[in-house]
């Protein structure tokens, strides 16, 4: 997000920890942050970005003082991501790496062959973190059969799967 760069350019430390926040969907409302509804103290905030109590504060009211940054934290929410569980619950992951994460019809074409191989999707999440590193993650209610694997690498966009 270039806002987040632009006002944490002569911060680093603080716009370390703006940038851990968004990748885990933390929420920033009335000048303190959230995981869901539980509320996170300054010091867990800072040890998770590598940073003190006291840069995570100042950059959570950096947030809250931004009327845009603080409309677009104020957005966020984290999910239970499932692809690191899926075999405890009866699932497996499929991992797709693009070759370019803007070509349209990615998902579409990997759900196509999901569906032909009769597996529900149990949940799809693209994971960005920096704009150039993209990967979509897929958890599927069972086990892929082999014989699709060869499907899903034709996929428009696939540059490389890994099955979990």
């Amino acid at each position: 997000m270039e806002r987040l760069s632009e006002v944490f350019i002569d911060h680093p430390s603080q716009g370390k920890v703006a940038d851990m926040m968004l990748r885990l969907g933390v929420t920033v409302r009335g000048g303190k942050a959230y995981c869901g509804t539980v509320e996170l103290s300054d010091t867990a905030i800072g040890r998770a970005a590598g940073t003190d109590r006291r840069v995570a504060r100042s950059a959570i009211d950096r947030v809250s003082n931004d009327p845009i940054l603080s409309e677009f934290f104020a957005g966020l929410r984290s999910i239970a991501l499932l692809s690191d569980v899926a075999p405890m619950i009866g699932c497996s992951t499929l991992e797709i790496i693009p070759t370019n994460a803007s070509i349209p019809g990615i998902l579409a074409d990997v759900s196509a062959v999901t569906l032909a191989a009769g597996m529900s999707i149990r949940q799809a999440v693209i994971d960005d973190p920096d704009g150039k590193s993209a990967h979509l993650l897929i958890v599927l209610d069972g086990n892929l059969p082999t014989e699709f694997i060869p499907a899903l690498r034709q996929c428009r966009g696939v540059a490389s799967l890994i099955l979990k």
